[in-house]
């Protein structure tokens, strides 16, 4: 299995990309979570990264497509992978089918997850995340439900940047649903569903 998961930030991607590797054992390359380990780390691309990240802008291609290369490259995502964040333009996606025509490979699908803006702008405010595991939980967890950390909310979770994330979305990113359906590639999700309803459309729209 190699896929695409495509949907505006706080679409769901991460935690169905999740419940796919438990399901089917492939790796889940996530850029937003290789990304903030790279600040966390203060690695030069980290540093780099911090100051588009902040602001809710897209790290640029150069970047990401050095960082994809050398992930895909790995041991893991030789069994299948799925991608979370990754392309997120077309230049972006015309260089990832480069590199996996390079390394003998081709995407199956490119799923995407499709929810309301307004209803994403609620979910991500609420949001917060441990600043110790990283565990994601909301407004109401007064400590990690996993290891007892403090519950922050990210910079990226705040409500200004959320809009402008949302804005780089749909001038940037949007035009690869066009890109996909273009390649017969294109499976669209109903994302305004329970977590497992919307596994289960997915679920089965890939296999």
């Amino acid at each position: 299995m190699n896929i695409v998961l495509l949907g505006a930030p706080g679409a769901g991607k991460g935690t169905q990309a999740k419940k796919l590797v438990d399901e089917f054992g492939v790796a889940h390359i996530s850029t937003g979570d290789m990304l903030r380990a790279a600040v966390k780390n203060e690695t030069k691309l980290g540093k780099q990264a911090k100051a588009y990240m902040d602001a809710g802008d897209l790290v640029p291609d150069s970047l990401i497509i050095d960082l994809m290369r050398d992930r895909l490259s790995e041991d893991d995502a030789q069994r299948g992978f799925i991608l979370d964040g990754f392309p997120r333009t077309t230049a972006q996606a015309v260089a990832l089918d480069t590199m996996l025509d390079e390394l003998g490979k081709s995407l199956e699908a490119a799923v995407a997850i499709e929810l309301d803006f307004d209803i994403i702008v609620e979910r991500l405010s609420s949001r917060r995340t441990c600043s110790n595991c990283g565990t994601i939980g909301s407004k109401d967890d007064v400590s990690c439900p996993k290891c007892g950390g403090e519950m922050i909310q990210r910079d990226d979770d705040k409500p200004q940047t959320i809009q402008n994330r949302l804005d780089v979305y749909a001038k940037q990113t949007a035009p690869l649903i066009d890109y996909y359906q273009g390649q017969d590639l294109l499976v669209p999700i109903n994302g305004n569903q329970e977590v497992d309803k919307v596994f289960a459309d997915l679920k089965e729209a890939i296999e």
